[in-house]
């Protein structure tokens, strides 16, 4: 790890723990309260969320492999797409962000072992596609979760932004003057780039990024061309409701949010997914946080909002960890196995050569 990536990881991490701190004082919650309430959950429910949990990532490599399909010669296999994207969320807990290259990566080396290497940036496009498709579902379900619970939700991000936008008219001067710099600057670039245009395309690394560029974007516009639009739209609808589901099946392992209903488990899901695209890793502390307080909306007291934000995350997060290594096992196997594979081919040619 070079010293950039170290120290967005320390900023992340940063951040995360202040949130986490600054959620756990704000609710008083003891440790030892944590640890009992926890302790004495109904873990059936838990074992229903993890089988849920497998079902969404299954799905998940399934919708990728369907974006896959008008890019790429030969498709991976579904093994090959699932392990990629566990592992990449397993990469995500270490560092935010990392988890898209890491998943492409891992399925180029493992398509490579079949004989069809998927490119890196062509996989990296269509996982852009894949973003946007969350994006979309995300907003709306934001949308339909405003329009169903209007009064909670109002309430919640007006009390959440209240005191933290600007007080006076300096802020809208700084924006101002930001987005001028960030006008010229594009400019500037945009003059440079036509002036040395030739130059710069005879330089191999302008060449290598030029061919990372194109691949880019032929994979995020495979959404354009796929071969199977209902199988990628119903992949997208199972995925985000296999989510919902795991962890509204969570309010019933603890007697305290064992009565919240079905909005309440939409609410959590959309305020969730908003904490999970912070920049901490695996969502730390900005989960906490946002279902901590979006749990009072529900007549939770502030300590059980935060067990319940803390059991979701937790049950998610170590269910990733368990999937994630299980994941690099089987990579491993499959190297090691292609390894044996290669000797024994290998080895007649050698005898033949010392004959």
């Amino acid at each position: 790890m070079n010293l950039k990536n170290s120290l967005k990881y320390l900023v992340s991490l940063a951040i995360a723990g202040g949130l986490l701190w600054f959620t756990f004082q704000q609710s008083h919650l003891d440790a030892a309260d944590l640890w009992q309430k926890i302790k004495g959950a109904d873990y059936r429910w838990v074992l229903l969320s993890a089988v849920l949990t497998i079902v969404a990532h299954w799905s998940r490599a399934e919708r990728w492999r369907i974006l896959l399909e008008p890019v790429v010669p030969q498709r991976p296999t579904s093994l090959d797409a699932t392990v990629s994207v566990l592992i990449g969320y397993l990469a995500n807990l270490a560092l935010p962000r990392a988890g898209e290259v890491a998943r492409c990566g891992t399925l180029y080396r493992l398509s490579a072992q079949d004989g069809a290497p998927v490119p890196v940036n062509v996989s990296f496009g269509t996982v852009v596609a894949e973003r946007l498709c969350d994006v979309l579902m995300l907003l709306l379900l934001l949308a339909a979760t405003f329009v169903l619970e209007f009064d909670r939700l109002s309430q919640f991000f007006m009390g959440f932004l209240s005191g933290k936008l600007p007080k006076n008219s300096s802020g809208s001067g700084i924006l101002l003057l930001a987005g001028a710099v960030v006008v010229g600057l594009a400019l500037l670039s945009w003059f440079l780039f036509n002036r040395y245009r030739d130059a710069l395309g005879r330089h191999p690394l302008y060449q290598k990024v030029t061919a990372f560029g194109k691949g880019l974007v032929e994979g995020l516009l495979s959404i354009r061309k796929l071969h199977r639009p209902g199988a990628f739209i119903l992949h997208t609808l199972l995925i985000w409701t296999m989510y919902y589901f795991m962890s509204f099946c969570l309010f019933f392992a603890m007697p305290a949010t064992a009565n919240l209903g079905p909005l309440a488990g939409l609410t959590i899901l959309v305020v969730g997914s908003l904490g999970m695209a912070a920049p901490t890793p695996g969502g730390i502390g900005s989960f906490h946080l946002l279902v901590g307080q979006v749990a009072l909306l529900y007549g939770l007291t502030s300590q059980d909002g935060q067990i319940l934000a803390t059991f979701i995350h937790g049950v998610s997060t170590i269910m990733i960890i368990i999937l994630g290594i299980l994941s690099l096992l089987v990579m491993l196997f499959r190297r090691n196995k292609t390894t044996a594979g290669s000797d024994v081919l290998d080895g007649p040619k050698a005898i033949k050569l010392e004959r």
